[in-house]
C-alpha cells in the first residue's frame, strides 16, 4: 500500500507518515506542498490514498483536490484538516473527496480511515459532521450505516439484507462489526446508541 501526506507543517506531516509508517503500510511518502504531491505522483505513479491538508500552499480551497485526483488517476484523495468547518468536509465529500480526517482523530482511528480509505470506502467521522462530541464508533461504512439504519428500524437480518440486496450472512457480519464499533452489547443496544448520536 502506497500512502502520500500533503501538509505544510512539518510537525503534523511527520507524525501522521510515522504513524502509518508504523501500522505496516508498507509506503509512506510526505510532502509540504500541493505542488510537490501532484509532482510525486506524476514521478512515481499513483498513490493507493493521498491525504491533503486542505489549508496548505497551492490547494486554493478545493480546486487542489479535483488537480490532486486528476494527477492520482482518480484514485482515493483525502481532505484533511485542523480547522476546517463542517460545511467545507461536506462540500469536499460531494466534489469527490474519498473522506474527511480531523487532525483531532486519535491514531489509532486515522490508521483504521486510511485503510478504509484506500480501499475504497467513503470516510467522515459522523459525530464531526454532526458537531458532536468525539465518540469511539470508529468509522462506519456507507453499507454499516445501511445496516444500522435498517436495526433502527426494527427489522430482522433477513429483512435488512433484502432492502439492500445483501446476503442474510453479510449483514450477520456487518452486525457484528457494528457492535464492535459501537461497543454495543447487542443489536438493540446498538440502535440505542446510534440514536444517542445521531448516526442516522
Amino acid at each position: 500500500m502506497r500512502i502520500l501526506v500533503a501538509d505544510d507543517h512539518d510537525l503534523v506531516r511527520e507524525t501522521i507518515v510515522a504513524f502509518l509508517s508504523g501500522a505496516e503500510i508498507e509506503d509512506v511518502i510526505g510532502v509540504a506542498t500541493l505542488d510537490d504531491a501532484i509532482k510525486s505522483a506524476n514521478d512515481t505513479g499513483s498513490f493507493d490514498l493521498v491525504l491533503l491538508d486542505y489549508n496548505m500552499p497551492g490547494m486554493n480551497g478545493l480546486d487542489g483536490l479535483a488537480r490532486m485526483k486528476q494527477a492520482n488517476d482518480d484514485r482515493p484523495v483525502a481532505i484533511l484538516s485542523g480547522s476546517a468547518s463542517r460545511d467545507v468536509a461536506d462540500a469536499a465529500l460531494k466534489a469527490g473527496a474519498q473522506g474527511f480526517i480531523p487532525k483531532t482523530l486519535g491514531a489509532k482511528s486515522l490508521v483504521t480511515a486510511v485503510k478504509f480509505m484506500a480501499a475504497g470506502e467513503v470516510y467522515a467521522p459522523f459525530n464531526f459532521m454532526q458537531g458532536g462530541e468525539s465518540q469511539p464508533s470508529g468509522p462506519l461504512t456507507k453499507r454499516e450505516l445501511d445496516v444500522l439504519r435498517g436495526i433502527c428500524e426494527g427489522k430482522s437480518n433477513k429483512e435488512i439484507a433484502r432492502d439492500i440486496n445483501l446476503q442474510e450472512v453479510t449483514v450477520k457480519l456487518h452486525v457484528k462489526t457494528l457492535n464492535r464499533k459501537l461497543q454495543a452489547r447487542n443489536r438493540t443496544h446498538a440502535a440505542m446508541i446510534a440514536r444517542d448520536r445521531c448516526l442516522v
